[in-house]
């Protein structure tokens, strides 16, 4: 076996062991029925890549009904979707990854056609800047942030009866628990509102409520995660500075933080003289108390080495795992010389990529993908962004 630092075994600090390094990016498959239950395609899709990784997180699911962000959009808002959500563990677990359950409420970066006449919610009603054309959300009344916090945990419970060995906060990618941190999207004036400190809780109130509910069900160690965006680049907006704050005060309430950016040598999107790689400023921030998760344009196992070199706990993939799903496996039989780093619209069937999830990526993300019709190398692909970890291509 290949003698890699990412293929060893890794234990959380709450006993969780993972048999090795590599994670799962959470990637959208458009691919759930329109009501948000599980499908047959995306069964098929978590288990052609459920062999190799040490963990999977999944798809991003709704929590509310009002937060749903885009068709095609797994849900955890219900107790009729636990049969499908059992489904879904029971297959990243087959061959012994942890299965995550990442979820979210998009907030702002919905749309009344998607919310089916309804009008997006948020912070504050203010419309988002990117991408152009969203509608104006409606402010958040205060009994529905309660209720919204609730609905988090509401579904962490189903996770936990589903089988699932963790839940991520989806706290990036300008979602509804990122918009209430932002000066741009929060301009609240109740309690929810204000200054840096009082903008942060609304996500120190979701965090509480999971691990509340994770206290009360779960009877083996059951991880918390917590993914971030470093900046946003509006103005007012997130800050580098503002991000390790979050870090700082999350860290003893979370397992492990997942850095959401499109490469891990990435430096600061604000600060041109910054030449700091992110992925270094936040392993210091948190050095020795949880894990890192990075992610972003890992390719080779050179990538992945040089990713735990750089500060990373866990290596992230989310593109080189559509296109080769035996990527670790092939790394372990030394075969790293058929790892595919391209792929076709011809080798969709092969990779059990459905074909709502192919139309997806050829509108959405075709010269990020590595791929065009005839399967070559896109050359636009480094530093572009993360595929399907939003509508965001400039992260």
């Amino acid at each position: 076996m290949a003698n890699y630092q990412f293929l060893e075994p890794l234990q959380f600090n709450n006993g969780v062991t993972l048999k090795n390094k590599i994670v799962m990016a959470p990637m959208t498959t458009m691919s759930s029925f329109y009501n948000g239950k599980i499908t047959q395609d995306e069964l098929n899709y978590f288990a052609a890549r459920a062999g190799g990784p040490g963990m999977i997180v999944t798809s991003v699911a709704n929590v509310s009904d009002n937060g749903k962000g885009f068709e095609g959009e797994l849900s955890v808002a219900h107790d009729e979707m636990l049969p499908g959500l059992k489904n879904l563990a029971a297959t990243i677990k087959k061959d012994g990854a942890k299965a995550i359950l990442q979820f979210f409420n998009a907030g702002r970066k919905s749309t009344s056609q998607v919310l089916r006449g309804e009008t997006p919610v948020s912070a504050s009603a203010i419309a988002a800047e990117f991408p152009p054309g969203l509608e104006t959300p409606r402010a958040l009344e205060q009994e529905e942030v309660e209720q919204i916090i609730k609905d988090f945990g509401a579904a962490t419970r189903r996770a936990i009866q589903a089988g699932f060995d963790g839940v991520e906060l989806h706290g990036a990618n300008t979602y509804l628990l990122q918009q209430f941190y932002s000066a741009n999207s929060n301009q609240r004036s109740d309690e929810w509102g204000g200054d840096r400190e009082k903008r942060l809780r609304f996500p120190l109130a979701v965090i509480k409520e999971v691990t509340e509910t994770i206290e009360k069900y779960a009877t083996d160690p059951f991880l918390l995660g917590y993914r971030i965006s470093p900046e946003e680049v509006e103005t007012p907006g997130i800050r580098l500075e503002d991000t390790l704050y979050l870090a700082e005060t999350i860290k003893k309430q979370v397992d492990y933080i997942h850095l959401s950016m499109g490469s891990y040598k990435r430096t600061s999107l604000n600060d041109e003289t910054d030449t700091t790689p992110i992925l270094k400023k936040f392993a210091e921030k948190i050095a020795n108390e949880i894990l890192l998760i990075g992610v972003g344009s890992v390719e080779l196992p050179k990538d992945a080495e040089e990713m735990i070199d750089g500060g990373a706990d866990l290596v992230a993939i989310g593109r080189e795992l559509l296109r080769e799903p035996r990527w670790v496996e092939k790394v372990m039989m030394g075969d790293e010389a058929s790892i595919r780093t391209t792929m076709s619209f011809a080798d969709m069937e092969e990779l059990g990529i459905s074909g709502a999830m192919q139309t997806y990526l050829k509108e959405s993300f075709g010269s990020v993908m590595n791929f065009t019709p005839d399967g070559k190398k896109a050359e636009n692909y480094q530093n572009q962004a993360a595929p399907m970890e939003g509508f965001e291509k400039k992260l």
